[in-house]
């Protein structure tokens, strides 16, 4: 996740959605709107997340969760 896509991604599921959800559900507080906009930041960075895994090639011969599990041991083996 870099570039433009990320950039796209932090004005519009961190700021433009959750602004949009504060007004339309008449929220009041800042500590709702952080809430609102922690929610959509996070989900729209593990959908992300998890949209690379699956688009990949090395799905051939496994399951998505199996391909899931093996990408998270490579990267920590890599650290």
């Amino acid at each position: 996740m870099i570039g433009p896509r990320l950039i796209v991604g932090v004005i519009v599921m961190g700021i433009g959605v959750p602004l949009t959800i504060f007004f339309l559900l008449d929220l009041r507080t800042p500590g709702q709107f952080f809430t609102v906009a922690a929610t959509t930041f996070l989900a729209w960075g593990v959908s992300d997340f998890l949209a690379t895994i699956l688009e990949s090639p090395r799905l051939k011969n496994r399951s998505p969760g199996l391909a899931l599990k093996e990408d998270l041991e490579r990267r920590q083996e890599d650290k």
